[in-house]
C-alpha cells in the first residue's frame, strides 16, 4: 500500500513540473533578440543621370596569336590551353643543334680576332725592340766594313798595284748591298719602336666587329627559335605540337590578357550622346552571383552598325581571379549600365548598405523614436538599383533623404530587431 502511494506522489510531481515548463517556455521564446551594434549612413539626395542597361560581351584587353619568327621543327611545347603565362615566358622551342655548332665556331673565331687586336694595340714588346736594334747595329757594322773595303780595292785598282776589275766590282756590290740592308734594319727598328700603324689597328678592330656581329646574329637566331609570350595572359588556343615543322609566321599559340578586360556594349544612337570616355559604369554578369563589377568607359567608337544604328562602347573592368583562373572570361555575356539621359534628383546609398543574394536588393532603414539618437529598429526596404557614383549607388524605392540605413552589421539583421548605432558615416559622397 505504501509503495502505491509513493508512485502516485512521484507522478503528481512530474506532472506539476511539466506544466510549469509549458507555462515558462513560451515566455522565453517571446523574448526579442538582443540589440545589435551597427554602423549607419544617411540616404543622400543628389542629381544623377538616367541609367539604361545594354547588352555586352567580355573581351580580353589584348589578344595575340604568337607565331614563329623562323622555320624549324618543334622540339618542346611548354604550355597547355588555360595556362597562365607571363611576359617573356617560353611557350615552345624549335630545334637549334646546328646553329649552336655554328655559334661555337663563330665565338672561337671572334676570340682569335680579339686577341689579334689586343696584340696590335699593345705594340712592340721590349724584346722585339732590342732585337731590331741589334740587327740594325750588326748591319751598320757590316756596311762600314764593306764600305772601307770598297775604298781600299778601288784605290788599288786605280794605282794599278793590285786587285782585278772583278774584285772591284764585287766590293762595290757588297758595299751597296750592305747599305741597303742597313737601311732595312733601321726601318725595322723604327717600326718596332713606333709599334703598329693606326690603320692596321683599325683593320683588326673592324675584323673583330664583323665577327662579333656574326656571333650576335647566331644568338639572335637561337633566340628566335624560342617562342615567348610578349605580355601576361592566358593561353586560349594551341596551333602546333611537338615534332611539327613550322614555317616563319606560322601560329604557335594564342594568348589573351585577362587581368583587365574590356566589355564591348552596343549603345543606340539616341543614347550615345550621353556616354563619355572616363565616366563610371556598372557591369553585371548574369552567370556570376554577387554585386556588379565597377568599370570605366574608355572609348566610344564613332562608327555605327548601319543596320542596328548602334555604336560600340568599350568599358574597362579590373578582373578578379580565383583558383580556377580569371572570373571574367572572354566571351561572357554582360549587361552594362550606362547613363543615358539628363541629370535628375535621386536617392543614393552607400553600396555597403545593400544586402544581396535574395530576389531583390534590400537595405535596412533604422527607425528611431524621437530623442533616440543611438538606437532604433531595423526595417527592411526592397529597392531597385540605378546609376552608380563611386562608392554610392541609386536606390529606387520607399526611401527618404536623411534616413539612416545600416552599412555595417546588416548581414544578419532581422526585421524589427533593435540596433545600437555605434557610428554614423558623415561622408555625403561629394
Amino acid at each position: 500500500m505504501m509503495l502505491v502511494i509513493l508512485k502516485f506522489r512521484r507522478r503528481m510531481l512530474t506532472a506539476i513540473a511539466y506544466g510549469a515548463a509549458i507555462v515558462v517556455c513560451p515566455a522565453l521564446l517571446a523574448q526579442p533578440p538582443p540589440a545589435s551594434p551597427v554602423v549607419a549612413a544617411p540616404v543622400v539626395a543628389r542629381e544623377v543621370a538616367e541609367v539604361q542597361t545594354f547588352v555586352g560581351t567580355v573581351k580580353p584587353s589584348k589578344t595575340a596569336i604568337v607565331g614563329s619568327a623562323v622555320d624549324g621543327r618543334v622540339v618542346e611545347f611548354l604550355v597547355d590551353e588555360g595556362d597562365r603565362v607571363t611576359a617573356e615566358q617560353p611557350l615552345a622551342r624549335l630545334l637549334t643543334t646546328t646553329i649552336h655548332l655554328e655559334l661555337a665556331a663563330a665565338e672561337a673565331e671572334l676570340e682569335l680576332r680579339r686577341q689579334e687586336l689586343v696584340e696590335l694595340e699593345n705594340g712592340s714588346r721590349p724584346e722585339e725592340i732590342t732585337q731590331a736594334n741589334a740587327r740594325m747595329q750588326a748591319a751598320e757594322a757590316r756596311a762600314g766594313y764593306l764600305r772601307q773595303r770598297r775604298i781600299r780595292i778601288e784605290s788599288l785598282v786605280a794605282s794599278g798595284r793590285a786587285s782585278s776589275i772583278d774584285e772591284r766590282d764585287q766590293a762595290v756590290s757588297d758595299a751597296i748591298e750592305a747599305e741597303q740592308l742597313l737601311r732595312e734594319a733601321k726601318a725595322a727598328h723604327e717600326m718596332a719602336v713606333q709599334g703598329p700603324r693606326k690603320e692596321k689597328i683599325a683593320q683588326a678592330r673592324a675584323r673583330a666587329a664583323i665577327q662579333e656581329a656574326t656571333v650576335e646574329r647566331l644568338k639572335d637566331q637561337i633566340t628566335k627559335h624560342t617562342i615567348v609570350s610578349r605580355f601576361d595572359g592566358y593561353v586560349t588556343a594551341e596551333h602546333t605540337e611537338i615534332g611539327q615543322w613550322v614555317q616563319q609566321g606560322d601560329p604557335i599559340v594564342e594568348v589573351a590578357a585577362l587581368e583587365t578586360v574590356e566589355v564591348l556594349a552596343y549603345v543606340a544612337e539616341r543614347h550615345v550622346p550621353f556616354v563619355k570616355p572616363g565616366m563610371a559604369a556598372e557591369v553585371i554578369i548574369p552567370a556570376l552571383p554577387g554585386p556588379p563589377f565597377p568599370g570605366t568607359v574608355v572609348s566610344v567608337v564613332p562608327r555605327a552598325d548601319p543596320q542596328a544604328r548602334t555604336f560600340p562602347v568599350k568599358v574597362k573592368v579590373l578582373n578578379k581571379t580565383d583558383d580556377a583562373g580569371p572570373i571574367l572570361k572572354s566571351g561572357m555575356y554582360a549587361q552594362v549600365m550606362l547613363p543615358t539621359g539628363s541629370k535628375q534628383m535621386a536617392n543614393l546609398v552607400l553600396k555597403d548598405a545593400l544586402v544581396l543574394g535574395g530576389p531583390q536588393p534590400t537595405v535596412f532603414v533604422v527607425d528611431q523614436e524621437p530623442g533616440q539618437r543611438s538606437q532604433g529598429k531595423a526595417r527592411p526596404v526592397k529597392v531597385q538599383l540605378g546609376v552608380s557614383d563611386g562608392s554610392w549607388i541609386q536606390a529606387i524605392g520607399p526611401l527618404n533623404a536623411g534616413e539612416l540605413v545600416v552599412v555595417q552589421g546588416n548581414e544578419r539583421l532581422r526585421p524589427g530587431q533593435i540596433v545600437n548605432i555605434a557610428r554614423v558615416e558623415t561622408d555625403a559622397g561629394n
